[in-house]
């Protein structure tokens, strides 16, 4: 216990150190696609309390993400801005005159989030499984179009421009990291035991006197409010938000994340997000024209995400769990695995 406290002390310093001089060292789009991954971190450990440890099946969290990017910006932005960008039609003036501070902003957009899945989400949480992600694939179609017919509210389809760009490096990772500690914490107590009762069996938990649709509420709305977080931190990244940008699409990346990671494991949704985020990047160059020896483009948009599919498709065949499948990180097991090593250059000898 003494080592492995000693080890995380140590991990702790060399992750806050790598994150106090990654804007010193690295460059702005690296330093980009970094924060960007820690923003997946938040969405899918979020989305994984769902599908990982309660077992229902959403698809609707790019609804709750618009909810708390739309209302992070618009509270946060100063009232030139807003004069700025509601040039069609006059915002209401209520909100013409908010501004509050970023971290108050934020929590009030994860609050916004979560109560729209108290008055949307909740009721179909007495559906199950395909039906479960149609009705909620429905709600985050129906945010979406609200959003983009409430034109003195949201600015319509031309969306917000000049949003302060609040997300920086100390912001998300921040951020991100107490949403791990929230998750440890969460699922090693005694309620998420009794998620993890749900998911594996609906009918014995009821039967043990578990209250199965409590359960399923609670865990829904806590899943939105850091939906809503990671949304509002997107949009404070990118400075910009439309209507566009929260489709099934969106969802579907961060579903994709917590597949590959792993259902039911948290260091499976941060390993997914960092893999899945610097891959996406990193195969980019596959979209441009190429001039190789026996091959040769003038440029197929589409090309990275179909080999990120290919790639995509052999780890799911060949690791149907995921990479870390319901498994943790721990120290005892990365040192088992070096001793084990050792074992067998030592012909099994300790």
């Amino acid at each position: 216990m003494k080592r492995n406290t000693i080890l995380t002390i140590a991990g702790l310093v060399v992750l806050v150190a790598a994150v106090g001089l990654a804007d010193s060292i690295l460059g702005r789009f690296t330093v980009r696609i970094l924060n960007l991954s820690a923003i997946y971190i938040i969405l899918a450990l979020s989305l994984n309390l769902l599908n990982g440890f309660t077992g229902l099946f959403s698809l609707g969290h790019a609804g709750f993400m618009a909810v708390g990017a739309y209302v992070s910006a618009i509270l946060t932005m100063t009232p030139a801005q807003k004069e700025m960008n509601f040039f069609l039609e006059p915002i209401v003036p209520i909100l013409a005159r908010i501004q509050l501070p970023f971290p108050i902003a934020l929590i009030v957009a994860g609050l916004c989030a979560a109560l729209a899945a108290v008055l949307i989400g909740v009721p179909a949480l007495r559906l199950r499984d395909d039906y479960l992600a149609i009705a909620t694939l429905g709600f985050a179609e129906i945010i979406r179009v609200i959003i983009t017919n409430i034109q003195s509210v949201t600015n319509g389809a031309q969306g917000l421009k000049a949003i302060p760009k609040y997300s920086t490096t100390w912001v998300v990772w921040t951020v991100a990291a107490i949403a791990v500690v929230f998750m440890l914490a969460l699922v090693r107590s005694s309620y998420g035991r009794t998620m993890k009762a749900v998911r594996d069996d609906e009918i014995a938990a009821e039967a043990m006197g578990i209250d199965v649709f409590k359960v399923k509420s609670t865990s829904f709305v806590i899943s939105s409010f850091m939906a809503g977080v990671g949304g509002a931190l997107l949009g404070h990244l990118i400075s910009t938000i439309d209507p566009k940008m929260f489709t099934l699409m969106l969802t579907f990346n961060i579903l994709l994340i917590v597949v590959l990671g792993g259902n039911g494991s948290i260091t499976g949704s941060v390993l997914g997000a960092i893999i899945v985020t610097v891959l996406m990047e990193a195969l980019r160059f596959l979209d441009m024209p190429m001039n190789l020896v026996f091959f040769k483009t003038n440029g197929l948009p589409g090309l990275r995400m179909v080999i990120f599919s290919i790639l995509l498709m052999i780890v799911v065949l060949y690791r149907q769990r995921g990479l870390m499948g319901n498994k943790e990180f721990s120290w005892d097991g990365v040192l088992g695995i070096f001793r084990r090593k050792n074992s067998t250059r030592n012909g099994g000898r300790p």
